[in-house]
């Protein structure tokens, strides 16, 4: 027998009514009707009284959610933004209603972002006890979770300053140390909050009694959205399981979806050339021996690139593909520069050829010295650190641009950590730097011609010239004439790629590679990692570049794993 179709609408709660007394051995069908989901009531504009927390005293009323049954009503079905969809069922009506809503902050918010306070726009935030004593217990020691304690600390310091003791209850404004976007106040936990938490759970743990406190609060302002705001999984996972709303921290996204960041590639429409080749200029100009023509084009299609964004047409009628590269952007006019062929053999760098398309575009960016920071990104295999390394070698031992290469990364192990290693600062980030051992191993492997007396000679050369630094000590230093590498940048925060970048003196090149997909750092996501940070933040200027190289060329079985597994 075949299943009966799906109700179209929701059914309404059943009624005491709906359940008719059955007579003996005589089965009795409730009634059941199919109701519309009623939307949201508007929201209403009341005065808010005095009282000791969250909604004391605020200058302006705030709009209140009418009752709390407004709060548990599904909104209707759209189409939402990751963002959106990582939010509670609370905040999204909360937002759809414009209802300020009251944020309690776990603990490893404030230490993963210590600006975290001050980045919620109009909303309230409430810091527990509980999230006061953590702070305390962290605050001890060089990591950077410490450092982070401290500085929240010195925040927290100097917003209640000044304020008396009785005017705690009524709440700081977040916006008095000059952040102009927070709009809300903070809130203290001044008063025991009792809130039954169900049986089982351990009511000495810190977590246990955030939760206590959320559900206080919820309790105690039933027309006022309470979210929890928490990094921690569990966390969430325990609060959802009670019934209180609770959210990831997700305001150090840089985009909130990754399939947005930009890939600094752009495939033009088979017509551009038809409507935008009316008034085009062209000319030819030599930069460091080599030839490139210039196109400058107007036409609607031009706001929408970038500025040392690369482009490109591959006709399907059998014509010679295009690939250029925009140097300069005015409205609606644009300049375009074609691009030297590395994927032939006479343009090899250090003996390298690009094999597709992407790694011809990120030769162009290794290689030009106009480009002061470069970023790759890219699944394994796809070349980024060999292309990186044969830039440097080519532009350190050939033409002399750069007197060293410096290579740098994250120390964040995979499995167990193996524990100290012996040696200088080089031999201690030798092991994490297999890759480039490898790649070295390929680049000296190139010229068949030198014999064994001679690559040894050229491997002694080239290891003089490369040194390898750790990231612990690149406070304070300035880098002249450098090619700095950063691989795995996607395991850095955004303030620690900030310290890096920042180091950079005249004459230096800093090159960043890394693959979202794989980042091994607690609490660092592929939207707030610190190399999806600078991808965003250096699009469209124009000493910088990016490419996403997309086609491995490591081997066949790499690319068919990448695939299968």
């Amino acid at each position: 027998m075949p299943l009966p179709k799906m109700p179209s609408k929701p059914a309404s709660l059943l009624s005491p009514e709906d359940y008719p007394k059955a007579e003996r051995n005589k089965p009795v069908k409730p009634n059941i009707t199919l109701v519309e989901t009623p939307a949201p009531a508007k929201t209403e504009a009341v005065a808010v009284t005095a009282v000791a927390v969250p909604v004391a005293k605020v200058a302006e009323p705030r709009a209140r959610v009418p009752g709390k049954s407004a709060l548990t009503e599904k909104p209707k079905a759209a189409p939402k933004s990751a963002e959106t969809r990582a939010k509670s069922t609370t905040s999204r009506i909360a937002d759809k209603l414009g209802v300020s809503k009251l944020f309690v902050l776990d603990t490893n918010v404030l230490m993963h972002d210590p600006t975290s306070l001050f980045r919620f726009e109009e909303h309230d935030v409430y810091l527990p006890m509980v999230t006061l004593e953590e702070l305390d217990n962290h605050k001890k020691g060089m990591s950077e979770v410490a450092r982070n304690a401290r500085q929240i600390s010195r925040s927290l310091d100097a917003l209640v300053s000044d304020i008396a003791e009785d005017a705690i209850d009524l709440g700081i404004p977040l916006a008095k140390l000059g952040n102009k976007d927070a709009k809300g106040r903070l809130y203290f936990q001044t008063k025991l909050q009792n809130a039954a938490l169900p049986e089982g759970l351990p009511e000495g743990k810190a977590d246990n009694q955030i939760l206590g406190v959320v559900r206080a609060l919820d309790q105690q302002y039933p027309d006022r959205p309470v979210v929890l705001v928490s990094k921690d999984i569990n966390m969430r996972l325990k609060a959802r399981a009670i019934g209180l709303p609770a959210e990831d921290y997700f305001n150090d996204h840089v985009l909130e979806d990754t399939d947005l960041l930009y890939s600094g590639i752009q495939q033009l429409p088979d017509d551009f050339w038809n409507k935008h080749g009316k008034g085009m200029e062209s000319w030819q100009e030599s930069r460091h021996g080599t030839s490139f023509t210039y196109y400058r084009v107007t036409g609607p299609y031009v706001p929408s690139l970038l500025v040392n964004q690369f482009v490109f047409i591959e006709p399907k009628n059998g014509e010679p593909p295009f690939y250029g590269q925009v140097t300069q952007i005015n409205g609606k006019t644009a300049v375009l520069q074609t691009l030297r062929d590395y994927g032939h053999s006479k343009n090899s760098v250090w003996g390298i050829t690009a094999r597709n398309r992407e790694q011809n575009f990120a030769l162009n960016l290794l290689m030009n010295p106009e480009c002061d920071f470069v970023t790759l990104l890219g699944q394994a295999g796809t070349g980024k650190t060999l292309l990186a390394l044969a830039a440097g070698l080519a532009q350190v031992l050939e033409t002399k641009l750069y007197n060293e290469i410096i290579v740098t990364r994250v120390t964040v192990p995979v499995g167990e950590d193996i524990g100290f290693l012996p040696g200088t600062e080089e031999e201690k980030m030798g092991p994490w730097m297999g890759a480039f051992d490898d790649n070295l191993e390929v680049l000296n492997k190139s010229d068949g011609d030198a014999g064994e007396w001679g690559r040894a000679a050229t491997q002694d050369l080239i290891r003089s010239r490369i040194k390898i630094k750790s990231l612990n000590f690149m406070r304070g230093r300035t880098f002249v004439n450098k090619f700095l590498i950063i691989d795995e940048a996607q395991n850095l925060t955004p303030k620690q790629m900030k310290t890096l970048v920042t180091r950079a003196g005249p004459g230096t090149k800093i090159i960043c590679l890394g693959n979202i997909a794989q980042i091994d750092t607690p609490y660092l996501t592929e939207g707030s990692s610190g190399l999806t940070y600078v991808v965003d933040r250096f699009k469209g200027w124009s000493h910088s570049g990016h490419v996403t190289l997309a086609r491995g060329e490591r081997s066949r079985l790499a690319d068919h794993a990448s695939d299968v597994l």
